[in-house]
C-alpha cells in the first residue's frame, strides 16, 4: 500500500463516515474511537505488519512497531505474517501473534502473503537487510530495517534508490535519531553555541563478542529448529558451528560488521545530523592484532579485528568547515580533553570540538553538555528549530507508513550515513589485505584510501573496491 494510497484512503473513510453516513441516516454516528476511548484503533486504521527475524532484536522491533500490550495480548496494528529460519529463536513472537502466518523463508512468506501485507520490519542478521527489504519495497511495502542498514556500501545505495522509486516510508533502527537530545546538539552546533566544529570523537565498548579469531572448525549438528543453509542466505557456504549463533555472528565479514556496524550508526548519528555530512573524501585505519585465542599475525579475511582506530576527512560544507572524524573501538579511546579534569570518558561516546568550546554526549545522543562545565552553567538554550517526535522512533515509522510525516532516519538520510560506516570497515578490510599463493600483504599497513563517493570507488587502492559490493551466494539476488 503507497504512502499516496494510505490517504487517499484514509480520506475515504473520513468522507464516509462523516457525510455518506448522515445523508443515509439523517443523524451523526458517534465514532466507534470516541466509544472505544483514547486508545482504540479502529481496524480501517491499522496496518498491516510483517516479520522478517523476529527474535531476539526483532522481537523488541516487532513488539514496538505493532503496539503489542504484555498484559492483555492486544496490538495497535495487525501482524499478518512473520519468518524466522529458527523455530527456537522465533517462538515468543509466533506465540504473541498466533492469527500471524508463520513462515521460515520470507521470500515465500511475500509471495504468499504479499497482497495482504502493507509494511516489513526487517532485523535480521546484518548480511540478510538488503534483499530482505529491497524484495519488501519492489513490491510497495513500507520497510523498516535494523542498524546498519546494509552490509556493504553498494547495498546502502540501492535500497536509497529503492525506497525513492518505490516511495515507500522507510525507517532504520537507530532510535536514538528520534529523540530530542539529537535535536538540541543539531541547534547548539547551528547556533554556533562551539563555534566551527573541527573534530570530533567517537568511540565504543564493543566488540562484546569475540573478534580476531581464527574461523571455527570441525563439524557440528546443525540444531533441529535452524534451517541453518536458509540462515546463510547471501553469504557462502559454511559448516554449522555455534560459535556464529546466536550472537557472535557480528565479529564475522560472512554475516556481520564488526564493533563498527553494530554502534557506529547510533555514535556517529549525531555527528553526522548536526555537521550534514556527506561522503567521506578519504579514510585510513590501524587495527589491534593482539586476542584471547593466542594466535600470532591473525588472518582478518573472515574475523573483524578486536580493536582499530579510523580516521575520517569530510570536505566543506556550505559555510561549515573541513572535520576529521575519529572512530574508536575494542576498549581505545581518545586522549581526555583537559576539560573533562579527572573524569574518565565513558564506554561510548562523542566529543565535537569546536573553536569555541567542545559537546559531550554519550550513545544515541543521550545527556548532551556543553564542556568546560562552566559553559553549560551559563548556556542558554537556543530557541528549537526542529520538529520533536512526539511518538518515538517505532511509533513514528508507523504513522509516515499511513501517511504522516516522513520517520527521521528514512533511507535518504540512513543510507548516506550507513554508507560512511561502512566505509571504516573497507579500510579494515584493505589494511589487512593479502592475495596469492602465500597471502602476500599487499596493503602495506596504515594507508590512506580516497574516496569518490558519487561513483563509490577508491581511487588510489584498486583492490579496495572489491569491498564496496559482495558477492552473493547462488540463489539470492538484490
Amino acid at each position: 500500500m503507497s504512502e499516496k494510497k494510505t490517504k487517499e484512503n484514509r480520506i475515504s473513510r473520513r468522507k464516509f463516515m462523516g457525510n455518506s453516513a448522515l445523508a443515509a441516516a439523517g443523524f451523526y454516528i458517534v465514532p466507534r474511537y470516541v466509544i472505544g476511548g483514547t486508545g482504540y484503533v479502529a481496524p480501517s486504521d491499522r496496518l498491516n505488519l510483517a516479520g522478517i527475524g523476529i527474535g531476539g532484536k526483532g522481537y523488541s522491533d516487532l513488539t514496538n512497531c505493532s503496539g503489542f500490550n504484555e498484559k492483555d495480548k492486544s496490538t495497535l496494528e495487525n501482524v499478518v505474517a512473520l519468518a524466522d529460519v529458527d523455530d527456537e529463536r522465533g517462538a515468543k513472537s509466533f506465540a504473541n501473534y498466533p492469527k500471524a502466518a508463520r513462515f521460515r523463508d520470507f521470500r515465500k512468506m511475500l509471495d504468499k502473503k504479499g497482497k495482504d501485507i502493507d509494511a516489513v520490519i526487517v532485523s535480521t542478521p546484518d548480511h540478510t537487510h538488503a534483499v530482505a527489504a529491497m524484495a519488501a519495497m519492489k513490491m510497495g511495502k513500507h520497510v523498516y530495517v535494523q542498524k546498519p542498514l546494509t552490509h556493504d556500501i553498494y547495498e546502502a545505495r540501492m535500497l536509497t534508490e529503492a525506497a525513492k522509486k518505490y516511495n515507500v516510508a522507510t525507517q532504520m533502527g537507530n532510535q536514538g535519531n528520534s529523540s530530542d537530545d539529537i535535536r538540541r546538539i543539531c541547534e547548539w552546533v547551528w547556533a554556533g553555541a562551539i563555534g566551527d566544529v573541527y573534530k570530533v570523537d567517537c568511540w565504543t565498548n564493543r566488540p562484546v563478542w569475540p573478534q580476531g579469531i581464527p574461523s571455527p572448525t570441525g563439524k557440528h549438528p546443525i540444531p533441529k529448529t535452524l534451517d541453518w543453509d536458509l540462515w546463510q542466505g547471501t553469504a557462502p557456504s559454511r559448516d554449522y558451528h555455534p560459535d556464529y549463533l546466536p550472537f557472535s555472528w557480528r565479529g564475522w565479514w560472512d554475516y556481520g560488521t564488526g564493533a563498527l556496524g553494530d554502534m557506529a550508526c547510533h555514535i556517529i548519528d549525531p555527528v553526522f545530523k548536526a555537521l550534514k555530512l556527506g561522503y567521506p573524501d578519504s579514510v585510513e585505519c590501524s587495527v589491534g592484532r593482539n586476542f584471547s585465542g593466542g594466535v600470532k599475525n591473525p588472518d582478518f579475511s573472515n574475523s573483524c579485528p578486536p580493536s582499530s582506530a579510523i580516521h575520517f576527512d569530510f570536505p566543506k560544507r556550505g559555510e561549515m568547515p573541513e572535520v576529521k572524524l575519529n572512530w574508536y573501538d575494542g576498549g581505545i579511546k581518545p586522549e581526555r580533553p583537559k576539560e573533562f579534569g579527572e573524569e574518565a570518558l565513558g564506554s561510548n561516546g562523542v566529543i565535537f570540538y569546536g573553536t569555541g568550546g567542545m559537546i559531550h554526549c554519550d550513545v544515541y545522543a543521550r545527556n548532551p553538555r556543553l564542556m568546560p562545565v562552566s559553559q553549560m552553567e551559563m548556556f542558554k538554550e537556543p530557541t528549537p528549530t526542529l520538529k520533536r517526535i512526539e511518538d518515538g522512533h517505532y511509533r513514528s515509522w508507523v504513522a509516515a507508513c499511513k501517511g504522516g510525516d516522513p520517520a527521521s532516519s528514512n533511507f535518504d538520510y540512513a543510507g548516506p550515513l550507513t554508507e560512511t560506516v561502512l566505509m571504516g570497515n573497507l579500510a579494515i578490510r584493505s589494511y589487512s589485505y593479502s592475495e596469492g599463493e602465500g597471502r602476500k600483504r599487499t596493503y602495506p599497513g596504515r594507508k590512506r584510501l580516497f574516496w569518490d563517493g558519487k561513483n563509490m570507488k577508491i581511487t588510489n587502492f584498486e583492490p579496495a573496491n572489491q569491498f564496496v559490493k559482495r558477492n552473493y551466494r547462488d540463489g539470492w539476488t538484490l
